[in-house]
Parts: structure tokens; C-alpha cells; sequence
């Protein structure tokens, strides 16, 4: 077993989540894999099955009865990880906008930097976005800017779904109490880890759109980022039980 612990959820992920498991077992660093699968009608559970046979103890599966959410997928697998007793929980998407390749860098600067969370920054280093519609590039970059103004991070990527979390992190978040599903989930558990003055560390690295596969982004979840992020701020204010 690995110290390390990957959450990848899935919904209609058929084409790329058999790659993307291969690709994370063959790193030269080891980590575990847990995804959560929101009842995929295409057999992306049973693709991941196969991948539990293939590489035993290092690949779980969470099945779900139906669409509950981003933010809700990850808390399963928070939960998950910290109960089987995992030292670092990343988070990664299923269609290989994040790079295998990185998961390595995120996990260094907590494991051997002394970093509490890293986060994989599209914009750290400029904007490091492929194959993105310019409209999308700009709503994304300027959300970020606009959450940064809004909560005082100094986060250049505040809804990057790009992340290792150190187990004390996550131990010190209520994670029943957490509210928001889209991209605002990511935006609040920065958030909450900031006002506990966790250290967090950007690293740069590339996002390449999709190549296979549906996109799950609309712009109800940009919405709830944007309105979203107001709520946190005057719960962190005027809430002393808020975290």
C-alpha cells in the first residue's frame, strides 16, 4: 500500500479511465488509486473492475447510485482515504486534462518541501491552457481573479481541481459542512485550509482540454462559483463554526 491516494471521479469516462490507471501505476512513484464512479451507463465500473484484477490492492472502486456531484464524489473519496489511513489525498480529473506525469511534483512538495497542499496551477506561470475555447480561457481567468479579490487568497489558480491535500489538512476540515458541489467545492476547501494558515504551493504545469470523452462544465457551475464564493467569505467573517 502507498502512502499516496488518487481520487479520480467518473461519470461516462469509458475512454480514458483504463489509460489514465495504466499510466498512474507506471510511474516511477507509487501511488493508489480510488475512483469514484457516479453509475456510469457506458461501463466505465466495469473497465476499473478490470483494473482492480490487473493491479490487486492498488485500485478500489466507489460505485454511486446516480449524478451527485463533484464536490460530493470527492468527500467519499476524502473519507475513503483518510479511513484506510493514506498520508497524502490527491485529486485529479479522469480525461487527462491533468497530467499523470505531475501527480510526482504535487506530491513532493508536501511529502519532502513541507508544503500542507499543492495545487497543480494553470496559472502560476501565465496561462498554461491548451485546446480551451478563448471564451472559456477568459471565464476561468478572470473567475480565479475575481475569487482571489473577493477571499484575499494569494492563489493564482483558486478553482484548480489539480490537488494534494496532507492528511492533517483534511483532518482539520469539517467535511460534512462543506456546501458546494461544482467548481466552488474546490474554491471553498482552498479556501477553509487558507483561513487555518496551511501552507499552500502552487506548481506550475500544463492543462490540455479533453481529447476523448463529454465535457461535464456548464455554466451553473461557473454560477456557483461565482455567487458561491461571496457566501464563504461572510461565513468566514461572521461564522466562528464555519470550518
Amino acid at each position: 500500500m502507498s502512502d499516496a491516494l488518487i481520487i479520480v471521479p467518473t461519470y461516462n469516462e469509458i475512454e480514458n479511465i483504463s489509460l489514465l490507471i495504466d499510466s498512474v501505476m507506471q510511474l516511477p512513484v507509487e501511488f493508489d488509486i480510488v475512483v469514484i464512479d457516479d453509475n456510469s451507463p457506458d461501463g466505465t465500473s466495469a473497465a476499473v473492475e478490470e483494473k482492480m484484477a490487473q493491479y490487486p490492492g492498488r485500485v478500489d472502486l466507489i460505485r454511486r447510485e446516480g449524478k451527485l456531484g463533484l464536490g460530493t464524489a470527492y468527500i467519499k473519496g476524502f473519507k475513503y482515504g483518510l479511513e484506510k489511513g493514506y498520508d497524502y489525498i490527491l485529486e485529479m480529473d479522469a480525461d487527462f486534462s491533468h497530467n499523470p506525469a505531475d501527480l510526482p511534483l504535487l506530491l513532493k512538495e508536501c511529502k519532502d518541501n513541507g508544503a500542507d497542499m499543492s495545487i497543480g496551477s494553470r496559472y502560476i506561470s501565465g496561462v498554461n491552457v491548451v485546446n480551451w475555447p478563448m471564451g472559456r480561457v477568459l471565464m476561468s481567468y478572470f473567475a480565479s481573479g475575481y475569487v482571489r479579490w473577493i477571499t484575499r487568497m494569494k492563489l493564482r489558480d483558486t478553482t484548480a481541481g489539480f490537488v494534494c491535500y496532507t492528511r492533517k489538512v483534511l483532518e482539520s476540515i469539517d467535511l460534512d459542512k462543506i456546501k458546494f458541489k461544482g467548481y466552488a467545492f474546490q474554491i471553498e476547501m482552498k479556501y477553509k485550509a487558507f483561513c487555518q494558515k496551511f501552507k499552500i504551493v502552487e506548481v506550475p504545469i500544463i492543462f490540455i482540454n479533453r481529447r476523448l470523452g463529454t465535457s461535464k462544465m456548464n455554466s451553473g457551475i461557473f454560477g456557483e462559483a461565482l455567487f458561491g464564493v461571496i457566501n464563504l467569505r461572510l461565513h468566514s467573517i461572521f461564522s466562528k463554526n464555519w470550518i
